[in-house]
């Protein structure tokens, strides 16, 4: 293998265009690793660490975009190269000159060309990402921050200037919002309804939106907070600026918080905010049991906290809100439990979504014990090697050690594959679950990739004398870009258990092993 490095001075790409482009590149025969990222110092330190290094890395800066390819000889890396900095400029909307000409330069300038603007999106390297975000607050709007490798002191900053003007900022490292039927970031086709959610999770809130849709309601609008919003040192400030937010729209009737494990001081106080904001509120803390406040109504799982927002938006009987079809799947696994083979007692979970990893973990352990992670739930359980399992190993496959030189598994299902045909071979392993989330600026066709693999690896089972199950968290709805039916019967057609409800797939996934 060899290594082959292309800078391109003052060429900045958005984050979810590199992605895509590299997803396509990382395909072709030949190339075992491509990579496109923005020269920020983050990024270089991930391209030192994943032996993608060249010297002339030294000179770069943020802005300039870098292309790096490991591949099986010359003429593949630097044909893989052109491939990828061309179809960049294919996507780029600034093609024609005269589309240069007219296009903004500068926030400001946009900031002129759209006056009636409320609200700015900012996708630019970490470093340059608070200054853009103060000039778009200090000119009163509201601010979604998709950048990361922000500073945890900047972020407090940021959201200390936005409590001060009454505005929004959601994230830094916010990669999905719904704001008044407008999706940012990746988001499903939700429809519009009565429920308001503030969430500290990205897959959280596309789980939450969707199953929120499958019972027949739907959303006002999803506030992102970013992960570190309820860490002590930032203290949930857009959180409570949320609340706040969605208390004073009338179009809101119910309000639904969201996180993974928040720092208990500052969960309480979350709550407390919340009590005292005049609607009726579901609080889903991953991980967390908070005491009880009165007037919060506070849940275990995604899953039950769409049905009690449901619930209390619409008057149906919490009974009346369930997914279809779930005893039957329960039966299936039944019939699946009785063809294990003796020997096969582990689940596998390979996940795109962090937040929906840590879900199945925690309903997982209760009854079938230690689950060892890259994200573990205690310290002791985290994998020294992530790229090896052992016993029960979930895995957020979306983590830097696995999204450095590759696109997000979210936008390309590569990573999953290879890790698949890991855990296939292993003879102890009964169960793989897995998460699939459709929407804009998911993969066009995730079950497509996902299909052949299953099938393989089932054939492949079945001559060694074992049985192989496949659990699929399919989150998403029937208005995806994806066509969410389409994408269920392929992966049925593979063997896979298929459910909207990630609880719901780890609780059927306990059912085969505990």
């Amino acid at each position: 293998m060899i290594v082959r490095v292309q800078v391109v001075p003052n060429s900045y790409y958005d984050s979810v265009a590199l992605m895509a482009v590299a997803a396509i590149v990382n395909r072709q025969p030949g190339v075992d690793v491509a990579a496109l990222l923005m020269g920020t110092s983050a990024n270089l330190e991930l391209l030192r660490d994943s032996g993608l290094w060249d010297p002339q890395l030294e000179q770069v800066s943020p802005n300039d975009l870098i292309v790096a390819i490991r591949a099986t000889d010359e003429q593949t890396a630097t044909a893989a190269i052109e491939q990828a900095i061309q179809s960049l400029r294919a996507a780029s909307p600034v093609r024609e000159s005269v589309e240069r000409a007219t296009l903004p330069r500068t926030l400001r300038s946009a900031l002129r060309l759209s006056p009636q603007a409320q609200l700015v999106a900012i996708s630019v390297p970490g470093p340059y990402a608070p200054i853009d975000a103060e000039e778009a607050l200090r000119a009163g709007r509201h601010v979604f921050l998709f950048s990361d490798n922000v500073s945890w002191h900047e972020e407090l900053r940021l959201k200390r200037l936005a409590q001060e003007l009454g505005l929004l900022l959601m994230g830094p490292d916010c990669g999905t919002a719904y704001i008044g039927g407008i999706g940012l970031g990746f988001m499903n086709a939700v429809r519009r309804g009565p429920i308001g959610i503030v969430a500290a999770a990205g897959t959280g809130l596309q789980q939450v939106a969707s199953l929120i849709d499958w019972f027949g309601s739907g959303i006002s609008h999803g506030i992102g907070t970013g992960g570190r919003d309820l860490d002590e040192r930032i203290g949930g400030i857009t959180m409570l600026t949320g609340i706040d937010a969605l208390a004073a729209d009338a179009s809101t009737k119910v309000i639904l918080l969201l996180s993974k494990p928040p720092a208990p001081k500052v969960a309480q106080r979350v709550l407390e905010r919340a009590a005292h904001c005049g609607k009726p509120v579901v609080a889903c803390f991953l991980g967390h049991a908070p005491e009880s406040v009165d007037g919060v109504h506070v849940v275990g799982n995604l899953t039950e906290a769409a049905r009690v927002a449901v619930h209390l938006a619409t008057a149906r009987p919490l009974d009346e809100v369930n997914l279809q079809g779930v005893e039957q799947l329960r039966a299936r696994v039944q019939a699946e439990r009785a063809r294990l083979a003796p020997g096969q007692q582990f689940l596998r979970g390979l996940y795109s979504g962090g937040t929906l990893c840590d879900e199945a973990m925690q309903i997982l352990a209760q009854d079938i014990g230690d689950i060892y992670s890259n994200v573990p739930l205690r310290e002791e359980l985290r994998l020294t090697n992530p790229h090896q399992s052992k016993a029960h190993t979930f895995i957020d496959l979306g983590s830097d050690e696995f999204t450095i030189g590759r696109p997000h598994p979210m936008i390309d299902q590569t990573i999953r594959l290879e890790r698949l045909q890991r855990e296939v071979a292993d003879p102890t392993v009964a169960g793989i679950v897995l998460d699939v989330v459709l929407g804009y600026g998911a993969a066009s066709d995730p079950a497509g990739e996902l299909a052949p693999a299953m099938e393989k690896a089932r054939q492949q089972a079945q001559q060694e004398g074992r049985h192989l199950s496949f659990f699929v968290a399919l989150v998403g709805t029937q208005s995806d870009p994806q066509n969410y039916e389409r994408q269920r019967r392929v992966l049925e057609t593979a063997g896979a258990i298929v459910t909207p409800s990630n609880a719901v797939a780890a609780q059927l996934a306990r059912q085969l092993v505990a």
